[in-house]
Protein backbone atom coordinates (compact mmCIF):
# COMPACT_ATOMS: atom_id res chain seq x y z
CA UNK A 1 0.00 0.00 0.00
CA UNK A 2 3.30 2.57 1.04
CA UNK A 3 4.93 1.51 -2.50
CA UNK A 4 1.21 2.45 -4.22
CA UNK A 5 1.01 5.49 -2.55
CA UNK A 6 4.55 6.67 -3.03
CA UNK A 7 4.47 5.73 -6.93
CA UNK A 8 1.14 8.26 -7.18
CA UNK A 9 3.21 10.78 -5.61
CA UNK A 10 5.88 10.39 -7.75
CA UNK A 11 3.45 10.87 -11.01
CA UNK A 12 2.47 13.98 -9.70
CA UNK A 13 3.90 16.88 -11.30
CA UNK A 14 7.26 17.90 -10.32
CA UNK A 15 6.15 21.22 -9.42
CA UNK A 16 3.49 19.66 -7.22
CA UNK A 17 5.68 16.84 -5.11
CA UNK A 18 7.69 20.03 -4.19
CA UNK A 19 5.07 22.15 -3.53
CA UNK A 20 3.97 19.82 -1.27
CA UNK A 21 6.71 18.03 0.04
CA UNK A 22 9.25 21.32 0.80
CA UNK A 23 5.92 24.17 1.10
CA UNK A 24 2.91 22.74 1.94
CA UNK A 25 3.29 20.43 4.38
CA UNK A 26 5.95 22.19 6.38
CA UNK A 27 4.31 25.29 6.48
CA UNK A 28 1.44 23.72 7.60
CA UNK A 29 3.21 21.56 10.56
CA UNK A 30 4.83 24.23 11.61
CA UNK A 31 1.96 25.60 13.51
CA UNK A 32 2.57 23.18 16.22
CA UNK A 33 5.51 25.22 16.94
CA UNK A 34 3.09 28.40 17.69
CA UNK A 35 0.49 26.43 20.12
CA UNK A 36 1.43 28.62 23.05
CA UNK A 37 0.20 31.87 20.71
CA UNK A 38 -2.97 33.49 20.93
CA UNK A 39 -5.36 30.95 19.28
CA UNK A 40 -1.92 29.08 18.27
CA UNK A 41 -4.36 25.47 18.49
CA UNK A 42 -7.78 26.95 16.88
CA UNK A 43 -4.82 27.37 13.58
CA UNK A 44 -2.52 24.40 14.35
CA UNK A 45 -5.96 22.02 14.61
CA UNK A 46 -7.07 22.59 11.04
CA UNK A 47 -3.48 23.28 9.72
CA UNK A 48 -2.51 20.12 10.51
CA UNK A 49 -6.14 18.14 10.54
CA UNK A 50 -6.74 18.81 6.95
CA UNK A 51 -3.72 16.88 6.24
CA UNK A 52 -4.13 13.88 8.67
CA UNK A 53 -7.31 13.78 6.70
CA UNK A 54 -5.53 13.74 3.39
CA UNK A 55 -3.47 10.97 5.44
CA UNK A 56 -7.06 9.02 5.88
CA UNK A 57 -8.02 9.61 1.89
CA UNK A 58 -4.17 8.23 0.35
CA UNK A 59 -4.67 5.11 2.09
CA UNK A 60 -8.40 4.36 1.29
CA UNK A 61 -7.54 5.65 -2.59
CA UNK A 62 -4.18 4.02 -2.43
CA UNK A 63 -3.22 6.98 -3.93
CA UNK A 64 -3.42 11.07 -4.57
CA UNK A 65 -6.36 12.08 -5.71
CA UNK A 66 -8.36 15.26 -6.37
CA UNK A 67 -10.58 14.32 -3.58
CA UNK A 68 -7.23 15.47 -1.32
CA UNK A 69 -8.66 19.12 -1.76
CA UNK A 70 -11.83 18.63 0.20
CA UNK A 71 -10.98 18.55 3.44
CA UNK A 72 -8.83 21.74 2.56
CA UNK A 73 -11.36 23.54 0.83
CA UNK A 74 -13.77 22.87 3.89
CA UNK A 75 -11.30 23.35 7.49
CA UNK A 76 -8.88 26.08 5.42
CA UNK A 77 -11.01 28.05 4.75
CA UNK A 78 -12.76 29.19 8.08
CA UNK A 79 -8.93 28.67 9.28
CA UNK A 80 -7.76 31.39 6.76
CA UNK A 81 -9.93 34.05 8.34
CA UNK A 82 -8.86 33.81 11.78
CA UNK A 83 -5.21 33.90 10.50
CA UNK A 84 -6.03 37.02 8.24
CA UNK A 85 -6.92 38.67 11.16
CA UNK A 86 -5.01 37.90 13.68
CA UNK A 87 -1.66 40.04 12.06
CA UNK A 88 -3.40 43.19 12.88
CA UNK A 89 -3.37 42.42 16.62
CA UNK A 90 -0.63 42.55 19.14
CA UNK A 91 1.20 39.47 18.69
CA UNK A 92 5.16 38.22 18.96
CA UNK A 93 6.96 39.25 15.58
CA UNK A 94 7.88 35.90 14.88
CA UNK A 95 4.58 34.56 15.28
CA UNK A 96 3.02 37.66 12.85
CA UNK A 97 5.71 36.69 10.13
CA UNK A 98 4.27 33.03 10.50
CA UNK A 99 0.97 33.68 10.22
CA UNK A 100 1.51 36.00 6.81
CA UNK A 101 3.37 32.88 5.44
CA UNK A 102 0.81 30.56 6.21
CA UNK A 103 -1.85 32.80 4.45
CA UNK A 104 -0.08 33.08 1.42
CA UNK A 105 0.68 29.67 1.42
CA UNK A 106 -3.05 28.33 2.15
CA UNK A 107 -4.39 30.79 -0.32
CA UNK A 108 -2.76 29.83 -3.09
CA UNK A 109 -3.15 25.97 -2.22
CA UNK A 110 -7.03 27.39 -1.44
CA UNK A 111 -7.31 28.48 -5.10
CA UNK A 112 -5.95 25.30 -6.78
CA UNK A 113 -7.78 22.99 -4.03
CA UNK A 114 -11.44 25.27 -5.02
CA UNK A 115 -10.47 23.85 -8.97
CA UNK A 116 -9.85 20.23 -8.26
CA UNK A 117 -12.78 19.76 -5.63
CA UNK A 118 -14.95 21.34 -8.36
CA UNK A 119 -13.19 18.47 -10.67
CA UNK A 120 -13.67 15.77 -8.30
CA UNK A 121 -17.62 16.70 -8.20
CA UNK A 122 -17.40 16.55 -11.52
CA UNK A 123 -16.53 13.19 -12.19
CA UNK A 124 -12.69 13.24 -12.18
CA UNK A 125 -11.70 10.59 -9.37
CA UNK A 126 -8.50 9.67 -11.24
CA UNK A 127 -5.80 8.17 -8.88
CA UNK A 128 -2.52 10.00 -10.16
Amino acid sequence: MISEVFRSYRRLPLWVQAWVSFILVPVNAASLAFLSEPFGLWIAVPAVGAMLLNGVILLIERGFSKLMALPHVLIWTPMLGLVAWLPAQDIAPAYRVYLLILLAVDAVSLILDVIDTGKWLSGDREIA
